[in-house]
C-alpha cells in the first residue's frame, strides 16, 4: 500500500468511515433477522468493510453474477440503494467544498455504484 493511502485511509476512518462502517453494519445486522434478507445483510458487510479503508481499494462486477443478483439488486435499489447514494452523492458535494476534502469527496463518488448495486460486485486492490 502507498504511503498516501494509508494516511488518507486513517484520516477517513476517523472523520467519516467508522461512523460509515458503523451504519452499514447496524443495517447489516437488521436485515440478519429475517432469513430473506441475508444476502443484502451480507453485502452490507462488505460495503462497511470497504468504508472503513476505501483508498487503494475499488470494486468490480464479479462475471459470474446472475439473474438473482440482478433481481436482489432491483429489490436493494428501490428500498435502499437509491438512499444510500443520495447520501454518498451529498457527502461528496459537502467534501469537495474544501480544497483538503476533495480526496475524501472523491471516495464518497466512488462508493455510490456498490450503495446502489452491491450484488455481484466484490471489492479488489488498486495494485
Amino acid at each position: 500500500m502507498k504511503p498516501i493511502n494509508l494516511i488518507l485511509n486513517i484520516v477517513w476512518l476517523i472523520i467519516w468511515g467508522l461512523w460509515m462502517a458503523i451504519g452499514y453494519a447496524v443495517l447489516g445486522l437488521l436485515m440478519f433477522i429475517f432469513i430473506i434478507t441475508i444476502p443484502w445483510g451480507i453485502a452490507s458487510f462488505r460495503i462497511a468493510n470497504y468504508v472503513l479503508w476505501p483508498f487503494g481499494r475499488t470494486t468490480v462486477e464479479r462475471p459470474d453474477a446472475g439473474a438473482a443478483s440482478f433481481v436482489g439488486n432491483i429489490i436493494w435499489l428501490i428500498f435502499a440503494g437509491i438512499w444510500l447514494a443520495l447520501g454518498h452523492i451529498v457527502a461528496g458535494i459537502g467534501f469537495c467544498l474544501t480544497i483538503i476534502g476533495i480526496p475524501f469527496g472523491i471516495a464518497n463518488f466512488k462508493m455510490v455504484p456498490i450503495s446502489l448495486v452491491p450484488l455481484g460486485r466484490e471489492i479488489v486492490t488498486v495494485d
